[in-house]
């Protein structure tokens, strides 16, 4: 907490309500994480095509506009960019457990608790922590695992 001075990484906020998703904003500013909004999975989506390598955390409402909701945009993050930290949230419990692309999402209940926003990005901030102070041949999971 404290100054920031230099932002390296992204918490990608993806909430359909715009209070909440200023909220969810503010708090996140207070972090080491560079903070962009998004209203829908498909923006989220374009945002991560064009620059998924920043990003360190999503934080998502569970039901959103349009097509894809919460839960696909999270199974999507989960394939295509596993280092990315995913945190659903939505005011209902999930209907059932999440299926096996999501066993590494957090679910957090509405209304959340700012503390556990916050160590869920301090959280995905010490990971990206880690990655850079690893030589540039060495990251991802495949050369970790080698390693």
């Amino acid at each position: 907490m404290g100054q920031k001075t230099e932002h390296h990484h992204v918490a990608l906020i993806v909430e359909d309500d715009i209070e909440l998703r200023g909220l969810a904003a503010a708090l996140l500013e207070e972090t080491d994480l560079h903070v962009v909004e998004a209203s829908s999975g498909e923006e989220a989506l374009h945002y991560l095509h064009h620059h998924a390598g920043e990003v360190a955390l999503i934080f998502s409402e569970v039901r959103l506009p349009c097509l894809m909701d919460g839960a696909d945009l999270a199974r999507m993050v989960r394939l295509r960019w596993p280092w990315i930290r995913t945190v659903l949230t939505s005011d209902t419990p999930p209907e059932d457990e999440f299926d096996r692309a999501l066993r590494q999402v957090r679910f957090m209940p509405k209304p959340w608790l700012a503390l556990e926003v916050l160590m869920e990005a301090e959280k995905a901030a010490q990971v990206n922590r880690f990655e850079n102070a690893m030589p540039r041949s060495r990251t991802g999971p495949l050369a970790i695992a080698k390693a």
